[in-house]
């Protein structure tokens, strides 16, 4: 039977519906060709992107030439540009202002056919770490209220590129999804002294029920609201609200239980096309009682239609307890 569950940090509706669900092999995507014939991301290209900010690169080699490993360039279509004064202005009911912000794009292998699962974990310790670098170095302009990291895997996710790479993207204001959180964050710690993120890891850890993996310091799970088919949560088991509070043992741990989540996810749906995103405090110097950061992942197996859009409601067809049993129960070689 059909069921009704309510996120308990931002208070949404979802609907489960059982009735309608599919075994993972009936999620299958089919992909796009790959059909390029130049791809601005590989060695050789750099002159075509803008001047690279940051790289990790082989000893002897120049910045914007072959030799690099990770490289960070401002994305050559930003959807917002550091040039200027945000100029915040109303206009009767409206409001506006300039699109001050930053975007960047972290090439993420130089080699044009890796995923993130075909590297090494040293590897995605430093893809990791490039995300903090970066997030704490646009957070030094006071312009900034928010730095969002997220990866589009696939065109169905909405990667115009085939090559394996995130974007950053520094915002003026804070996202509204963030806002939401942060709003279920403050009024739960107002009535109870506890942070809503780590009442739910403690439930989930002692339920079992939604646990896909965890280590010494973070754990995986299909969330208890699921909005899609196999949404997965990745989050510390200590509290920490924002990303950059990370210390350097964390990276190993991090990088692990996130290789192992994206292999479930490749083996399960047959590597589907996801969206992955780090929910992150806004810039802010101390750390929030209220407030967990966390990675969320969402394959795109499932397209959003008009119910959801005139509702805000979605509904899963693939409860998230399932989901959790078929990733749990993956067979990974070391």
């Amino acid at each position: 039977m059909p069921e009704l569950r309510k996120d308990p940090v931002v208070g949404r509706w979802v609907i489960i519906s059982p009735e309608r669900g599919k075994r993972p092999s009936d999620y299958t995507i089919k992909k796009a060709p790959r059909d390029e014939v130049f791809c601005p991301l590989c060695p050789g290209n750099e002159a075509v992107t803008p001047p690279e900010i940051f790289a990790f690169r082989k000893k002897g080699t120049g910045p914007d030439r072959p030799g690099w490993n990770i490289r960070v360039v401002p994305n050559k279509f930003p959807a917002l540009k550091p040039q200027g004064d945000m100029e915040r202005r109303r206009e009767g009911v409206f409001d506006r202002m300039n699109g001050v912000g930053s975007h960047e794009v972290v090439i993420e292998t130089p080699d044009h056919d890796k995923e993130l699962t075909d590297l090494p974990l040293s590897h995605l310790k430093k893809i990791l770490f490039v995300f903090k670098m970066r997030t704490e170095e646009l957070a030094k302009d006071p312009r900034f209220q928010s730095v969002v990291v997220f990866k589009n895997r696939g065109r169905e996710a909405g990667a115009s590129l085939q090559h394996s790479h995130s974007q950053i993207i520094a915002l003026p204001i804070i996202p509204k999804r963030i806002l939401e959180e942060l709003y279920g964050g403050r009024k739960h710690y107002r009535n109870t002294e506890h942070c809503i993120f780590c009442d739910v890891i403690e439930q989930e850890l002692r339920e079992e029920l939604r646990v896909i993996d965890q280590n010494d310091d973070y754990v995986s799970f299909s969330p208890y609201a699921a909005r899609f088919p196999f949404e997965t949560w990745i989050i510390p088991k200590a509290h920490t609200s924002h990303y950059c509070q990370i210390r350097q043992p964390q990276y190993q741990t991090l990088a692990e239980i996130l290789l192992k989540t994206l292999k479930r996810l490749d083996v399960v749906l047959q590597t589907p096309p996801y969206n992955l995103v780090f929910h992150t405090a806004p810039i802010l110097k101390e750390d929030l009682p209220f407030y967990h950061w966390h990675i969320e992942i969402i394959p795109k197996v499932t397209k959003v239609a008009g119910f959801e859009w005139g509702t805000g409601f979605y509904i899963n067809p693939s409860p998230p307890e399932e989901s959790a049993a078929y990733l749990r129960e993956v067979s990974l070689s070391e």
